[in-house]
């Protein structure tokens, strides 16, 4: 018997499916948007943003120009005293000396100082971390210094009066509290 040779079968190719541009461009705005969350995320999160806050006594805070309490002064030291309270003084010894010429004049004076406070270890933890800043203030004092003033019976009271003034205006600056309540000379000498 004669069979009928199967004809050759068609062969159709079929031509593979293109993605539809809509879901490319879902998938990569999805895509960006979770990229840009995790980039806002990660930065909240090393810039401290989730560290818990530390409490404030409202009796204590102060409020700022927007209406919010502050609080940045640093607490007093106190004393055991039966009958009244009393404040501790700390003092802290600036390490290096001032030297200035003085104004008009061929003299020089070299000073040492220490600064004395009743608050905290916080004061002097920021006289140290200004400390140039500090020693420029206290020179520019100290070079208005003339002949003339050198003779005054309290040019030294006052000359502390304006270091004191000058140091809490600059750490009032940088840190929004001053804290320092008086200046000694520990070593006052010119030449």
């Amino acid at each position: 018997m004669a069979t009928a040779a199967p004809e050759a079968a068609e062969v159709v190719e079929e031509e593979p499916k293109k993605k539809k541009p809509i879901v490319l461009i879902i998938g990569g705005v999805v895509g960006l948007i979770v990229l840009i969350v995790g980039i806002v995320l990660g930065t909240l999160f090393f810039t401290g943003y989730f560290n818990p806050k530390p409490v404030v006594d409202p009796e204590l805070a102060e409020e700022s120009a927007d209406g919010k309490k502050v609080d940045n002064k640093p607490g007093k030291k106190t004393k055991d005293s039966p009958e009244l309270t009393r404040f501790e003084y700390t003092y802290l010894q600036i390490e290096r000396e001032f030297l200035v010429n003085v104004s008009g004049s061929k003299k020089v004076m070299s000073v040492q100082i220490a600064v004395m406070t009743h608050y905290d270890d916080r004061v002097f933890e920021n006289v140290k971390k200004h400390d140039f800043a500090i020693r420029s203030a206290v020179l520019d004092v100290m070079r208005q210094t003339t002949d003339a003033d050198l003779v005054k019976p309290e040019f030294r009271k006052e000359m502390a009066v304006k270091i004191r003034d000058s140091i809490n205006t600059l750490l009032e600056k940088y840190e929004d509290f001053g804290g320092i309540e008086e200046v000694h000379f520990t070593s006052f000498i010119v030449q």
